[in-house]
């Protein structure tokens, strides 16, 4: 799902052009068709990982009310571990997704300022 963001300088290299085929492709509506894909990704892989937190969080959960129930049940307590350190990569997976997402954008934004801004996010 990280492919774009791998290889966002080769998608602004091919999409845009260098100044002497600026007449044949619009490099604004290249970069927007470009960012919008960048968005459109970003968003899914968040959804994604946001799913995977919560499902793993309902396990953790589910796994505490049993050990609660039974504290010498070494089976639970393994369980829970494991799923508390997955949940634990799972919340890192979000940060690390940050960071790419501002690599991708700065790259994004060096390659294409002149051309195209970027729209404002209502938050």
């Amino acid at each position: 799902m990280r492919l774009m963001d791998d290889r966002i300088i080769y998608a602004l290299n091919t999409s845009i052009p260098t100044e002497s085929f600026t007449n044949k492709v619009n490099p604004a509506t290249e970069c927007e068709k470009l960012y919008r894909e960048m968005l459109k990704e970003h968003e899914s892989r968040q959804v994604v990982i946001k799913k995977c937190i919560t499902e793993v969080s309902q396990k953790v959960n589910a796994l505490k009310d049993q050990r609660a129930k039974d504290e010498d049940d070494m089976t639970v307590y393994k369980n829970l571990r494991k799923e508390q350190k997955m949940l634990h990569l799972m919340q890192n997976e979000l940060n690390v997704e940050e960071v790419l997402k501002d690599r991708s954008y700065r790259t994004f934004d060096e390659k294409c300022r002149r051309v195209y801004t970027i729209p404002k996010l209502n938050v």
